[in-house]
């Protein structure tokens, strides 16, 4: 457990052993939520993370999805 202050915004430090346990890095989200008088932060993982592999041309890609959805909507 560590003691950190909380400035005149309102916001906080979390200490970097913390970050560095819950692998939260610089630019990277966290939901925050209460519970009680609790305060509890939990890192979010990046939908990119999941992606297996990317296609090379994302437009190409994206056209053939939505060509594909709307033939199956149209159906």
């Amino acid at each position: 457990m560590e003691t950190v202050k909380i400035d005149n915004k309102g916001r906080v430090v979390i200490p970097k052993s913390l970050r560095e346990r819950a692998k939260i890095k610089r630019g990277g989200y966290v939901k925050i939520w209460s519970k009680g008088k609790t305060i509890i932060i939990e890192p979010v993982k990046s939908i990119a993370f999941k992606i297996e592999k990317w296609p090379e041309n994302l437009d190409d890609f994206i056209i053939h999805v939505m060509r594909k959805w709307w033939t199956l909507k149209a159906t």
